[in-house]
């Protein structure tokens, strides 16, 4: 499939899904939106994991605040629905390991729809700011979800309101992204980060997904009767079979995501 304003490639079990409107910092528009939502939904077809990054010398800026000029009639509710709404859904629903690899500038929606893959690795240099104050909004995209869930609600509520940019380090420190790497490690270390995922129990990882996204909606014996069952599932899983055979054989397990 061709796209206008991302571009997909898999290789080796990986997909890499890359914003690709470098000359604006891959600011999101409606075709935008529609072409991530739909290559995300695809990727489990081809890949064992998937890598959302950008083009040049930013993640993303967000919103195109150019690509409707006209915002006297602009319905901000309906856009959230329809068109980011599926996006994170997509991203949250895929049964495959998602990584942000954030190469630069993350904010307002393009900061929250990083945060919304399994795993965020950015660049040292890389910032996260959500933006959205600035021009009278409040933050969307999933943000008011995951900052809270992610580094509590005193940090969440200062960068929602303050709307100050946070480091990559900073955002590791907060435990708001998995980890910061040196700019000049960062390309090598995401793609050995996703090589490990798309060579490692599928399934598994399907699963663990599963149960961690539930888990603050659960009370203890929810999430314990959710383990049980997910836990089964993988028990007779050939992943696991293949696990235990090469552990008892010392020797490195090929998985096949079955």
């Amino acid at each position: 499939m061709s796209y206008q304003t991302i571009t997909y490639e898999v290789a080796e079990g990986i997909g890499v899904l890359t914003l690709n409107r470098p000359d604006v910092m891959n600011a999101l528009t409606q075709v935008m939106r529609a072409e991530i939502r739909d290559a995300v939904t695809a990727a489990p077809q081809s890949a064992r994991a998937l890598v959302l990054t950008g083009a040049g010398r930013g993640f993303c800026a967000g919103q195109d605040l150019g690509d409707r000029k006209d915002t006297t009639d602009l319905d901000l509710s309906k856009t959230l629905r329809e068109e980011y709404a599926p996006i994170l859904r997509a991203i949250a629903d895929s049964p495959i390991p998602t990584i942000a690899a954030v190469n630069g500038a993350a904010a307002g929606a393009g900061a929250n729809i990083a945060l919304a893959c399994d795993v965020v690795i950015a660049a040292q240099s890389a910032v996260f700011l959500q933006a959205f104050t600035r021009i009278g909004l409040i933050p969307d995209a999933g943000g008011t979800y995951a900052l809270p869930r992610l580094v509590g609600m005193a940090r969440a509520m200062g960068a929602a309101l303050f709307a100050d940019k946070v480091s990559a380090t900073q955002a590791a420190e907060w435990g708001l992204i998995w980890e910061a790497v040196p700019d000049d490690l960062f390309a090598a270390h995401w793609r050995a980060r996703a090589a490990h995922l798309a060579a490692g129990p599928t399934g598994a990882y399907t699963r663990v997904k599963q149960a961690l996204r539930a888990s603050p909606d659960n009370d203890l014996d929810s999430q314990l009767a959710l383990e049980a069952r997910l836990q089964g599932e993988c028990g007779r899983s050939a992943d696991f079979a293949e696990g235990v055979a090469a552990f008892l054989q010392k020797r490195k397990p090929v998985f096949t995501g079955r």
